[in-house]
């Protein structure tokens, strides 16, 4: 891991390392723990979730705390959807249950960009 938290595989991606990134941010994602998570961000990154809009490490992990708090047995599949340089192209789905029993399956496209390093 670099000093600012940064992890390889770095840019520009082949497509070895573009599927080495999007599984080691699967499996991160599915420690569930917002630590480990956050630390795949910058300290400045902006999310929006749905209607929610917050920005930095320490927001998205109080994020990620509130949604795993209610999320329960949460499990992300990610698959390397198309790269270029120093972009990833991700499509995803993920499943969970709230405290009912009812599950959930939600399944997006979505683009990561890394930036050069």
């Amino acid at each position: 891991m670099a000093a600012d938290g940064a992890r390889p595989p770095f840019p520009p991606f082949t497509e070895e390392s573009a599927r080495a990134k999007v599984k080691a941010a699967e499996n991160a994602w599915n420690s569930r723990n917002p630590d480990v998570v956050a630390l795949a961000y910058t300290e400045d990154s902006e999310w929006r979730n749905r209607t929610e809009f917050f920005k930095g490490r320490e927001a998205i992990k109080e994020f990620l705390t509130r949604k795993w708090a209610q999320e329960h047995d949460y499990r992300l599949m990610k698959e390397l959807w198309a790269f270029t340089g120093n972009h990833i192209a991700v499509r995803f789905e993920y499943e969970w249950h709230n405290e009912a029993g009812q599950w959930y399956l939600i399944t997006r496209p979505s683009q990561n960009c890394y930036p050069k390093h």
